[in-house]
């Protein structure tokens, strides 16, 4: 059984329909990533899928006692508040100083448990908000554009801790991204919605689809435009990669 799986799916705002007709499933393991331009209901499909908010129409079945840990796009915290990292990470539910330790080690900010979270920097704070997620030993990691805010080196070492993340834990990564580079490279398949599912499948069937071009555009004339190009990562050896420029 799909961990979750959605038939017929609609979403509307104050009278306006966000969402229409999205079949969706996700199986245990998959890295699937949404991608779509500004005001497409990605956020609102992800939220539905969390049960945030209700669907308009339509039906979502989650697997059975099924454990889901959330990346916020961003969340605010009162830097007048004193709220250590270990506090923070013991809301709502307390967690054991070793479960702590653990988690922290295992997305790479093992030394922040004392430091207060308005002091972390962006990179370390999308990386505690990781660990909280992960301290649900979740099925499926849902993700909301962890990585606004990032400079690109943050954001492929995010991508890099997420795919890890997936391979020692075994479970499903479902991400909205406007990180499309990354996206075409570390996804097992995409799904370009605009109020509806516009196309799916493996990367490189997506970035060929008409409907993505229309919507992403090649060249100067798109949003966002996409070339081939050969990029050198500090662990492998230099191969192909899609790379988005924003051009406005």
């Amino acid at each position: 059984m799909s961990l979750i799986s959605a038939t017929g799916l609609g979403v509307d705002y104050g009278g306006r329909r966000a969402l229409f007709d999205i079949d969706f499933a996700i199986e245990r393991g998959e890295i699937v990533s949404v991608v779509g331009p500004n005001g497409s209901g990605k956020t609102s499909f992800l939220r539905a899928l969390l049960g945030v908010v209700p669907p308009a129409r339509g039906k979502i079945t989650r697997a059975k006692g099924l454990r889901v840990g959330y990346v916020p796009q961003r969340l605010h915290i009162d830097p007048a508040l004193p709220l250590p990292v270990a506090r923070f990470l013991s809301l709502p539910r307390r967690q054991s100083g070793a479960d702590i330790a653990d988690v922290l080690a295992r997305v790479g900010v093992p030394d922040v448990a004392r430091q207060n979270m308005t002091t972390l920097s962006g990179g370390q704070f999308q990386r505690v908000l990781l660990a909280r997620a992960l301290l649900v030993k979740p099925d499926i990691l849902m993700l909301d554009e962890p990585t606004a805010g990032l400079d690109q080196p943050g954001v492929a070492s995010f991508y890099r801790l997420i795919d890890d993340t997936r391979r020692e834990m075994g479970c499903a990564v479902l991400s909205v991204s406007h990180d499309l580079h990354v996206v075409m490279s570390a996804s097992d398949r995409v799904i370009c919605i605009n109020g509806h599912i516009c196309c799916e499948g493996a990367p490189h069937v997506v970035r060929a689809a008409p409907e993505y071009r229309a919507l992403f555009g090649f060249g100067t004339g798109g949003a966002l435009a996409l070339y081939q190009h050969d990029h050198d990562h500090a662990h492998d050896h230099a191969h192909e990669h899609a790379k988005a420029h924003d051009h406005g």
